[in-house]
């Protein structure tokens, strides 16, 4: 059987700091990023260790890069390699002095400047009418077991006894196309979704528009985002009462929200995957107010990419964690270790373009509206979210 090696060259930095890497995603972090970051924030050392500062930030992204190891382990990771240079051999307890003299500022300070829509303006879904393509949601992470997060973090009652470890909770601003984090807010769970994404508002502005679930699709929230001159594309409870001000010609009508005039647009959808076919109706409601731009089919289809976000997780949770707790045993270390790697990684996610209106099966209806629009039907294998 013939096997074939793909020999890859990667730069490291001389002496003490040569461990101070991420392979080749070092591209994305580069020295000079890291240094930066060090410098703003007060963290360069005054005289060279064994243990420098660059090469620290690098062993906590390389923590989450091999999240099933211990710092020990990832240090021999990141020495991989480097065969015939005098390394330093440090000891976990060390390793634990140099983190806790590092401090969360300098990873602060590195998502600040990681985050953002990866550079992809021309790929399909990235943005769609001139607007950038967004989501907006929350989930929540297992944090480890201690003290210290235990007074910060509770664990979750239910009816099975609750979770096994504390929870925070995480709210994330994405663009859909690439899956890039554009900002994140942490806090505990008893700090609700919606109030958390208002601390999210002020990384929104003209050229955006934001898809939320219909929890998020608040009067307070529609307010705050519209005031930032970003647009909305949300989906609302089926009970909402919401005015009708007007009837648009393709069965969509307008209404207000949180002192915003938006347009509704009711739709029944229906997709189709191996397991069958399931039908559901979905009532959006967005600031796109003109149906000749905005025609009501493409934005049924357009909201689509709110998935993203849900993928963007388990992106986070599942493939970078692998499922488990985030390592950090105090709350500040375990809210800001992983978003800058997260950030580093995202952009090398495919981005998944926005399907067309005839990926859906959809009805368009609007309040006892007699001529509904309906775009052709074909399969879908992704839920509309």
């Amino acid at each position: 059987m013939e096997q074939s090696v793909i020999t890859r060259t990667v730069m490291v930095a001389p002496g003490r700091f040569a461990p101070g890497h991420l392979g080749e995603l070092t591209q994305q972090v580069p020295f000079e990023l890291v240094d930066a970051v060090l410098s703003q924030t007060g963290r360069l050392q005054s005289r060279v260790r064994d243990l420098p500062a660059r090469v620290v930030v690098y062993l906590l992204l390389a923590g989450c890069l091999f999240a099933e190891q211990g710092y020990g382990q990832v240090w021999q990771r990141l020495c991989a390699g480097l065969d015939g240079l005098k390394l330093a051999t440090p000891t976990a307890s060390a390793l634990t002095k140099a983190r806790r003299r590092l401090g969360p500022a300098p990873l602060r300070a590195l998502f600040a400047l990681l985050a953002g829509p990866a550079p992809m303006a021309a790929t399909a879904g990235v943005r769609v009418g001139g607007l950038l393509v967004c989501a907006i949601d929350g989930t929540t992470l297992s944090v480890a077991d201690t003290p210290a997060n235990l007074a910060a973090y509770a664990k979750h009652s239910c009816h099975n006894g609750g979770s096994g470890y504390p929870l925070l909770r995480l709210v994330a601003l994405v663009a859909c196309g690439t899956r890039s984090l554009i900002d994140v807010a942490y806090g505990p769970t008893s700090s609700g979704e919606t109030t958390m994404c208002q601390r999210l508002v002020a990384s929104l502005g003209p050229g955006m528009l934001v898809l939320c679930d219909r929890n998020l699709t608040t009067n307070t929230l529609i307010g705050r985002i519209a005031a930032t001159n970003a647009h909305l594309l949300g989906r609302c409870k089926t009970d909402r009462k919401l005015p009708v001000l007007g009837r648009l010609g393709d069965g969509s009508w307008l209404s207000v929200m949180g002192g915003v005039t938006v347009r509704v647009i009711q739709a029944e959808i229906t997709i189709t995957t191996g397991a069958g076919r399931a039908s559901g109706s979905y009532r959006l409601a967005t600031t796109l107010t003109d149906p000749r731009t905005w025609p009501a089919a493409t934005l049924v289809a357009l909201y689509h990419q709110r998935w993203e976000i849900e993928t963007a997780y388990l992106e986070l949770k599942s493939s970078i964690l692998g499922g488990r707790v985030l390592r950090a045993r105090t709350p500040p270390a375990s809210t800001n270790r992983s978003t800058p790697y997260w950030s580093a990684t995202s952009s090398y996610a495919w981005p998944w373009p926005m399907p067309p209106a005839a990926k859906l099966a959809s009805t368009l209806t609007g309040p006892a509206s007699p001529s509904p629009c309906r775009p052709p039907a074909t399969s879908s294998s992704r839920p509309p979210a």
